[in-house]
């Protein structure tokens, strides 16, 4: 999500903590304050409690203690070729979003009824890609836990407005959401498949490292324990973490014996969606993908549109995003069929299509969603869904 998400706070914002538009004057005649007694100076609050410090040498060491191929970071193509699934197979990439990761939802139960939904050998998350990326992982088992996912929450569900020096708005109700949905039964059946082969990646942003990581979901739910468990949903919660606007989420690392903790916020920062490290994407490489096909599914428009902009910061701020995120996620698919094309593997694209019309009363608007799940549905069954 992270500039895609950045977008939709600011859309939040607009809309205030309950979504509900919130009246605002404007008119040309001032007036008058009343008369007050002097304001008591106010007290100072207390902001979170200091980091432990730590070295760069010591953040390029640094593991996940007994886990210690839980992650690594997505820039680096050495590492992601040791991670990448040794038999080639289809891979899904579902991107940022926001509330419209509806359509991607939408679109995996849709080629389940079908029939004819592969079995990606990988998939890979970023924001609400991100929250959606397990249950695309495990296939049709879990479509209703996808459906629910996507069509029953409202914005009370995700956040509250109010931060604790950290950020805007409070995410408790989607750390809550997250705990709910990510059981324990869930991480089994990720790690049967991890130990089949097939790999499931998420993807953060390390704030101190200004870095993308990977996350190896399926090696962290073969752990198997309380504290795999705790840091699957920790990822997830800090996957959709948009700096700023949600608070990030930290996480404990140790190195050389040092143990501290890492701030990890929205993977969006660095990727729309993730193919593969950029360096393997780019027109002047020689890498190959160890893949057969790519389904790529972006969750939003990338089609212009036309409305006055209103003057004032929220909708300024929000409207320059949304410019700068459609260019940059036309870049990178371009890039990814680009590489794709390199490798002779198929290239399979869904995007939400402009036909679609329904508009939004608000920042996870469930009526919106549920159209946009029912749209992304009806394109999957009727093979309108991907673009090859």
């Amino acid at each position: 999500m992270a500039t895609a998400a950045l977008l939709f706070c600011c859309s939040v914002y607009s809309f205030g903590a309950a979504g509900q538009s919130q009246d605002i004057e404007l008119s040309s005649q001032k007036k008058q304050p009343a008369k007050q007694a002097p304001a008591a100076t106010p007290q100072k609050k207390a902001g979170p409690p200091a980091r432990e410090k730590f070295t760069l040498a010591e953040q390029n060491a640094a593991v996940i203690p007994g886990i210690p191929d839980a992650r690594f970071f997505a820039d680096s193509e050495a590492d992601f070729l040791r991670v990448v699934p040794a038999t080639p197979g289809p891979w899904l990439a579902l991107s940022s979003g926001g509330a419209d990761g509806a359509f991607g939802a939408g679109i995996l139960v849709g080629l389940s009824e079908t029939g004819k939904r592969p079995e990606f050998s990988m998939v890979t998350g970023v924001s609400t890609g991100a929250l959606m990326a397990p249950f695309a992982f495990l296939g049709s088992k879990y479509d209703d836990k996808l459906r629910d996912a996507y069509t029953t929450i409202t914005s009370a569900d995700i956040f509250e407005l109010g931060g604790k020096g950290e950020s805007f708005f409070d995410t408790w109700p989607l750390k809550a959401l997250i705990a709910k949905r990510v059981t324990p039964e869930l991480l089994n059946d990720i790690a049967a498949e991890h130990r089949r082969g097939r790999r499931l990646l998420v993807l953060t942003t390390n704030l101190d490292a200004e870095r993308p990581v990977a996350w190896n979901m399926g090696a962290i739910a073969a752990k198997g324990d309380d504290k795999a468990l705790k840091l699957f949903r920790d990822i997830l919660l800090a996957a959709g973490s948009i700096p700023g606007a949600f608070p990030p989420v930290l996480i404990d690392v140790e190195s050389g014996g040092h143990k501290f903790q890492e701030m990890h916020g929205d993977g969006g920062l660095n990727n729309q969606f993730f193919i593969a490290p950029q360096q393997m994407l780019v027109s002047t490489s020689n890498a190959r993908l160890p893949a057969t096909d790519l389904y790529v599914i972006i969750n939003t428009t990338l089609t212009t549109t036309f409305y006055p902009t209103e003057r004032d910061t929220i909708s300024i701020l929000g409207r320059g995003i949304s410019v700068g995120v459609r260019t940059l996620t036309r870049v990178m698919i371009d890039q990814a069929y680009a590489a794709a094309k390199r490798n002779g593997i198929g290239f399979h694209l869904a995007m939400i299509d402009p036909t679609f019309d329904v508009p939004s009363r608000g920042a996870f608007d469930p009526d919106y969603m549920k159209a946009l799940f029912k749209f992304g549905s009806e394109q999957a069954r009727t093979g309108l869904a991907f673009r090859q």
